[in-house]
């Protein structure tokens, strides 16, 4: 299905100057994101390109013995293929469907070609990956410095932001794949915050009640 202007809720998409949105429009269609999808393997060619329209996904950094950490998100505000905006052809990591929803995808072909007729594009589509990089880079800062507790509510606070607010549809496994921490520690900590009234929390989705009292625990790091 094409999409059409009233459609795109990517902003990423919505920030482009209206030549280079209008020269993607014809390569993107829309398609559903199913939880645990996975959008890029690590070392395997990247074929499509995703703008996020709805939901979540993970950027996990993997080993060859098969374990796996998140050091990076993106919902709404962006797109996957960070690698073939960088000009190469693989992805440096996995990147995978933590809530499902829906995004605007074109091939990683038609991408490389539309960058390649405008600086405007290839400028903004830049910006994004080193807004990623720094997100990434304080990923990296809070997985060595902060408490359990304090990643935790960080992790919460930014899922929130990208369901616009709402709950967050998330299993207590993948939020201990994406903390690096086992399941009965994050199932511990979610008890303590509904405790302390800050969430509820089921098998597969967390309200949040307070999203004043996370806040300042990501400051302690």
């Amino acid at each position: 299905m094409r999409p059409r202007g009233h459609t795109i809720r990517n902003r990423l998409l919505t920030v482009m100057v209206s030549s280079d949105l209008q020269r993607l429009l014809p390569s993107l269609d829309e398609v559903p994101l199913a939880l645990g999808q996975v959008l890029e393997v690590a070392e395997s060619a990247i074929a499509h390109v995703y703008f996020i329209q709805s939901g979540l996904v993970s950027v996990l950094a993997t080993s060859g013995r098969n374990r796996r950490i998140e050091f990076g998100m993106i919902g709404p505000e962006g797109m996957t293929g960070f690698s073939a905006i960088l000009d190469d052809d693989r992805s440096a990591n996995q990147i995978i469907v933590q809530g499902a929803g829906t995004a605007l995808h074109m091939s990683t072909a038609a991408l490389k070609c539309a960058m390649l007729s405008s600086i405007t594009l290839r400028s903004c589509l830049m910006r994004f990956v080193h807004v990623f990089m720094a997100q990434a880079g304080q990923t990296a800062l809070a997985n060595g410095c902060a408490k359990l507790e304090q990643r935790r509510a960080r992790w919460i606070s930014m899922s929130h932001d990208r369901f616009g607010g709402g709950d967050v549809g998330v299993t207590h496994d993948v939020l201990a794949l994406c903390l690096g921490v086992r399941r009965p520690d994050v199932t511990l900590a979610m008890h303590l915050l509904e405790g302390e009234g800050v969430i509820k929390s089921t098998r597969s989705r967390i309200s949040v009640v307070d999203r004043d009292w996370l806040t300042p625990s990501l400051r302690r790091y």
